[in-house]
């Protein structure tokens, strides 16, 4: 006769969810030249010369724009550093960020 039990295995999965998304908000301002803004979102962007135009005319004309989209972190970082980088020139250049819907 058989005496053994089995019992089935359990494993638990952790569902590893995905970081949230924020967006980097290029503000336009009236003061800071536009060669200083393309030079900035090619530096700390990584864009090419056409995509940083593109970025800056846009935000020139919208009032904003959309720069990139990362990580909170890195998000905030990068806005942190490119909107530093003008007030050292002593320009009102302003980077933000917000959460992707």
């Amino acid at each position: 006769m058989n005496d053994t039990v089995t019992t089935p295995k359990t494993r638990t999965r952790t569902k590893v969810e995905r970081p949230k998304l924020h967006k980097v908000i290029l503000i336009n301002d009236d003061y800071t030249p536009r060669e200083f803004v393309t030079m900035i979102l090619k530096a700390e962007f990584r864009m090419t010369e056409d995509q940083a135009y593109k970025v800056m005319i846009t935000a020139h004309k919208l009032g904003a724009c959309v720069v990139a989209v990362f990580t909170r972190d890195v998000a905030e970082t990068k806005a942190t550093r490119a909107t530093d980088a003008g007030r050292a020139k002593g320009y009102p250049l302003l980077f933000t960020t917000e959460p992707e819907e």
